[in-house]
């Protein structure tokens, strides 16, 4: 399985590290690391998540409240 961002989704991840490395120093790594753990779980076990619409899931992450809007294509 291949995982892309959409470029906006991009941009949000990027500022969301901005945001906590800003809150405590480190915090936007471990942000980081939780992101790519639920992309982790997502490759595992792509239908594990709920479908919000359609056929768009999202995986939630443990420690920050976000979450991950994918979609499994072929």
């Amino acid at each position: 399985m291949n995982i892309s961002f959409h470029p906006e989704a991009e941009e949000e991840f990027l500022r969301e590290i901005d945001y906590y490395e800003n809150c405590k120093e480190s915090l936007g790594y471990d942000f980081a690391l939780e992101v790519f753990s639920a992309m982790d779980r997502i490759i595992a076990f792509p239908s594990a998540w709920p479908t919000i619409d359609k056929s768009i899931r999202r995986c939630m992450t443990h420690r920050f409240p976000y979450g991950l809007l994918y979609e499994c294509t072929k």
